[in-house]
């Protein structure tokens, strides 16, 4: 098999992972090294993926031959597909001409479980060390180290990578015995306190010595299967408001599970992957990092299950009128950020404008303020912005009409897919 045929199969069987970010990295030209992490906004410049997602990294597996059994998997052991393994010298030189291409300016490497995690590790620290020290690949690196594996490997792999990454795929422990039982919570959280732990340690060095190794200099991060198995989104937003808690992880990335494989336990193939409910985990995932919220605020026992039609900050707001109107010349920051409409942007612009001038309704939408929702959460000296008239009941139906329209479904396109 050669190396495009690898190719094609490794970078399907990686787009079913959405903990791919190269978000940051802010690591310099070095003069006798090529590349760097902060050419763009992004880090990076872009490229296409096999999955048709438009990215900044090769996104690939260095194997998706696999000893798990994770019912969910489509690489699991039992599961009749095609497999293809790189070597460590195949990949990192493949990772290089598609650089030197100016393809990709980054990778983001996985993979399957190979005879054991700390031999799967071993030929994943062969192939960043070659990049990094043969290649001298100055570029972005984000790597998944997988549960199970030694401590000291997970060292290694952290000095040479940018991020790290340890997937919880399944959200409850119940969920993790039944469809992945080669697998344990206490395997995936091992990694993870030792990434948060000696990146602590690093930085503490870094502060004393400046030419001190960095580990994982852009931090970790973690994905969530959605839908697969029937925990709530009150238990998953739980779980990630701890995760942000104790792990300091920079991202929690929610993939809607998509029926690849035929299972008693699992969604029939018929079953449409729960996109929505994933972009509606991800909006609240932003006002936990961003917006000052936490986990009990959105959701509780008697609503575990967001309200599909509006974003969870509308659900909030209509929920707890006794907050709302709030004045938009006199209220805090953090009073506006809980503001329909309003984004961490917008409430910083209404600061800073205010100081010279007091704020109409037709300043609003030049600071950014999303008036068609946020209009009936906010008073500008007193007064509903245009008049407005409105009762408790009619409002939902006015947030639910100001989404925007469904777009048509659309297909994920592969890089190898011909283009009519």
């Amino acid at each position: 098999m050669d190396v495009l045929e690898k190719l094609t199969i490794l970078t399907d069987a990686a787009k079913y992972d959405a903990a791919c970010t190269s978000s940051g990295g802010d690591r310099a030209s070095r003069k006798g090294y090529i590349g760097n992490t902060s050419s763009s906004v992004a880090g990076c410049c872009h490229s296409f993926s096999a999955d048709g997602r438009c990215v900044s990294l090769l996104k690939v597996l260095l194997t998706n031959r696999c000893v798990y059994d994770c019912k969910y998997c489509v690489n699991r052991r039992s599961n009749d597909t095609p497999r293809a393994a790189f070597t460590p010298e195949e990949l990192a030189d493949l990772t290089i001409q598609f650089y030197r291409r100016n393809y990709i300016e980054g990778l983001f490497l996985s993979s399957g479980v190979f005879r054991s995690p700390d031999y799967t590790t071993e030929l994943m620290i062969r192939c960043l060390r070659l990049l990094r020290e043969e290649y001298r690949f100055n570029g972005y690196i984000h790597a998944k180290a997988i549960p199970g594996t030694a401590p000291e490997l997970v060292e290694q792999l952290g000095f040479l990578a940018d991020r790290l990454s340890v997937n919880i795929e399944l959200p409850s422990e119940t969920a993790l015995r039944t469809l992945a039982p080669d697998k344990t919570k206490g395997a995936i959280l091992a990694p993870m306190r030792q990434i948060q732990t000696r990146g602590h340690q690093c930085r503490e060095e870094l502060a004393k010595y400046r030419h001190a190794p960095r580990f994982a200099p852009a931090g970790q991060s973690t994905q969530l299967i959605v839908g697969a198995t029937p925990e709530s989104d009150l238990h998953i937003l739980r779980l990630t408001q701890g995760l942000y808690d104790r792990y300091q992880l920079k991202r929690v990335f929610y993939s809607a599970y998509v029926p690849v494989v035929e299972h008693a336990l699992l969604p029939a193939k018929t079953v449409k992957p729960p996109l929505l409910r994933e972009h509606r985990l991800y909006q609240a995932d932003w006002l936990l990092r961003f917006y000052g919220f936490r986990a009990e605020e959105l959701l509780d026992e008697a609503h575990p299950d967001f309200d599909p039609r509006v974003d969870p900050k509308c659900s909030w707001a209509l929920a707890h009128p006794e907050f709302f109107p709030v004045e938009v010349n006199t209220a805090d920051y953090e009073a506006l950020l809980r503001v329909p409409g309003i984004g961490v942007l917008s409430a910083r612009r209404i600061l800073s404008a205010r100081r010279t001038r007091k704020l109409r309704t037709e300043n609003l939408r030049r600071l950014g303020v999303v008036m068609k929702r946020a209009q009936y959460f906010l008073t500008v000296d007193g007064k509903l912005p245009e008049g407005l008239r409105f009762s408790q009941d009619s409002l939902l139906r006015y947030l639910v009409a100001a989404e925007r329209p469904q777009l048509p479904p659309m297909e994920q396109l592969s890089l190898f897919d011909p283009v009519g």
